[in-house]
């Protein structure tokens, strides 16, 4: 049987490093946050860029697998790369995608491709190491701010906040594991809350809890899960789960031991006095909204000229929230809602400006994060109301999983109405309209 020229194995040499190049920009992509269904798209881009057509790529979520089987009777190739470090790096993720968009035009040779793909993992942070420290503890001292603490609260939150991430770097530098690292730091968020209850402070010290627990959430783990679910990507979708599943037993590991031994020492905690923002369109509020999202985006390495426009996105996410609720709305429902408009918008940012739009929606989810649920959840637990603690803590894990839901139902109404980057539109012989082959668009009718 003949086969084509565009059939044809390319060298083995460039076969392999055509390979490797899919294979290394999948793994940053995958620890950067980025979904399944983007990876593997991404990496068949680059293998079909350079000659080597119709490779399979199976990703998980610590593994990435690459298989080419030629046309030509040559031999297979498979190959496989370890996902080791899964750090949020948005910086360097849109230099990524700018590489592969670049490549996939054909205007970039292997060995230009290689070289700049090495000068990307080798760039310096678009931070400084204390600054993004600083960026986290922001998160939590606006995280105070949006649920009615003022401005001393905002203050000891940030300073709980820092006490909690230097305690995990901490263990981190002597191998302990990330479970123990965010259990220590939600255990001292919440410690600081506990020794002003028990001196008498006056002022909020829950709202202390509430900020340094939502410096903690998962949320770009969470929309991730929901992402691959929706793109029939289970085994990795469940991957995720557990993953989140994981991270916030360890945030409430935390909160309840420091919280059992208050009530056990008799330190005079109340279900009553845990804070909720007050969802009414003050000034506060909506400065500790944006204040999240900006500090959220900093600690993320979100370039400084997308800074403002993931601002808007926060903001514009807590004023949709509050509105639905003053319209009677439900809170989960609301927050799916709220999500979804913020997804809506990051795509439509994305595309004007070319970048991920995780980028902008990640960041701007924060507002919304169930930190408030968590800890009264954990609160009630320990004062021996077993039935609202666990509706409490299963109002938080809806909650995350609206946010999840609403994001990409934004994503996908866009994705509707105008298509996608990720959406290639082929034409059958004789069809009469083009049909899409993204696999997640498929028909199965749930059989």
């Amino acid at each position: 049987m003949s086969v084509s020229p565009l059939e044809q194995a390319p060298a083995q040499p460039d076969l392999y490093r055509a390979m490797a190049l899919a294979l290394r920009v999948g793994e940053l992509l995958l620890g950067g946050g980025e979904s399944t269904e983007t990876v593997a798209g991404t990496m068949r881009r680059i293998t079909n860029a350079y000659g080597v057509p119709h490779c399979e790529a199976d990703v998980n979520l610590s593994a990435i697998t690459l298989s080419y089987v030629p046309t030509d009777g040559s031999v297979p190739v498979t190959a496989e790369r370890r996902v080791r470090r899964r750090l949020p790096d948005y910086d360097r993720l849109i230099a990524v995608h700018d590489m592969v968009r670049e490549t996939s035009a054909g205007a970039l040779p292997l060995d230009v491709a290689e070289i700049r793909l090495r000068e990307i993992t080798r760039r310096v942070r678009v931070y400084p190491n204390w600054f993004l420290v600083t960026g986290l503890a922001l998160v939590g001292a606006s995280a105070s701010i949006l649920v009615g603490g003022g401005v001393p609260v905002a203050v000891t939150a940030f300073a709980a906040t820092v006490l909690g991430d230097r305690a995990s770097a901490w263990l981190a530098g002597r191998g302990v594991a990330e479970f123990f690292q965010l259990a220590m730091a939600a255990m001292l968020g919440s410690l600081v809350a506990v020794l002003l209850i028990s001196f008498g402070a006056s002022l909020r010290a829950e709202a202390v809890v509430v900020g340094a627990v939502v410096a903690l959430l998962p949320g770009r783990l969470m929309v991730a899960c929901v992402q691959d679910g929706i793109a029939g990507e289970y085994v990795t979708a469940t991957a995720r789960l557990f993953e989140v599943f994981f991270i916030l037993t360890a945030i409430i590991s935390g909160i309840g031991i420091t919280l059992y031994a208050a009530v056990r020492l008799g330190v005079p905690l109340s279900v009553e006095n845990v804070p909720a923002a007050p969802l009414v369109l003050r000034p506060a509020q909506l400065l500790g909204a944006v204040g999240v999202t900006l500090a959220f985006a900093i600690a993320l390495l979100v370039p400084p000229r997308h800074l403002i426009a993931a601002s808007i996105g926060g903001g514009l996410a807590w004023v949709v929230f509050v509105q639905l609720y003053i319209w009677q709305v439900p809170i989960i429902l609301g927050t799916a809602v709220a999500a979804g408009v913020v997804g809506l918008f990051g795509s439509a940012y994305a595309r004007a400006t070319r970048v991920p739009s995780m980028v902008l929606t990640i960041p701007a989810i924060g507002s919304l994060l169930p930190g408030t649920a968590l800890y009264r959840g954990m609160l009630e637990l320990n004062l021996g109301h077993a039935d609202a603690g666990l509706a409490s803590l299963l109002q938080a894990l809806s909650t995350a999983l609206a946010l999840g839901a609403g994001v990409i139902l934004g994503t996908e109404i866009l994705r509707a109405v105008t298509g996608s980057d990720l959406t290639r539109r082929v034409r059958r012989p004789g069809a009469r309209r083009p049909f899409i082959i993204r696999p997640a668009a498929r028909r199965t009718r749930g059989y």
